[in-house]
């Protein structure tokens, strides 16, 4: 566990307006490592971002417990796709850990009202098992419904995302966040900025909390 280096309460939280523990910052990052993913905007890689990991990890904490973290520029990367390309968005690694932090915040209360047949974007779930869950009804049942809808990343109102958050917590700081994130600039492959007012970049540890939500 990462040391504080201002006076801290016994409960392990100093005196500010928000308690995130430094313990789900360290599982935040743990995760985060486990995922490895490459460096955004800053350049800093996981193994750049560990040289100081301590001092790290307590400005996140620092940040996001008194109100004052504020998301860098996502970098825009484009990946190939069927007919054109899609645009991931890839954060630093320490917002990748800040996100991180709010997801496993909402985890528990979406995983508790989630349909047995979710698969996505979920903890101690894959793929696999979804194309196995698929395999037993092709033996009950001789039809496939499939739907996608369009640009639902790149369309998505904020507002609304905001609204279904809101409905799935009680934790103001984790809104606060959730709308910072949404707003956050894209850095494109050019260098220039882009902002958004709505819409939200897939590849970010974000992306599937608002699939939670929205989903739920």
């Amino acid at each position: 566990m990462f040391s504080g280096r201002k006076r801290v309460s016994m409960s392990g939280l100093a005196d500010k307006p928000f308690a995130i523990s430094k313990r789900l910052v360290w599982e935040a990052y743990e995760r985060v490592k486990a995922n490895k993913g490459a460096a955004g905007v800053d350049e800093c890689s996981i193994e750049d971002f560990e040289k100081d990991l301590q001092g790290n990890l307590y400005k996140i904490w620092n940040r996001m417990s008194s109100g004052t973290y504020f998301p860098p520029p996502v970098k825009a990367v484009e990946i190939p796709k069927p007919g054109g390309t899609r645009i991931l968005g890839v954060p630093t690694v320490a917002d990748r850990i800040a996100q991180t932090v709010v997801a496993l915040t909402l985890e528990p209360r979406t995983e508790s009202i989630f349909h047995d047949d979710s698969y996505g974007y979920r903890p101690r779930r894959s793929a696999l098992q979804a194309v196995e869950r698929c395999r037993q009804r092709c033996w009950k049942k001789d039809w496939v419904l499939d739907l996608d809808v369009q640009k639902f990343f790149d369309s998505v109102d904020h507002a609304l995302m905001v609204k279904a958050v809101e409905a799935n917590t009680d934790q103001r700081w984790v809104v606060l966040y959730v709308k910072r994130w949404l707003v956050a600039p894209l850095q494109l492959p050019d260098g220039t900025l882009q902002e958004r007012d709505r819409g939200t970049p897939q590849g970010s540890a974000a992306t599937p909390p608002t699939q939670w939500v929205t989903r739920a």
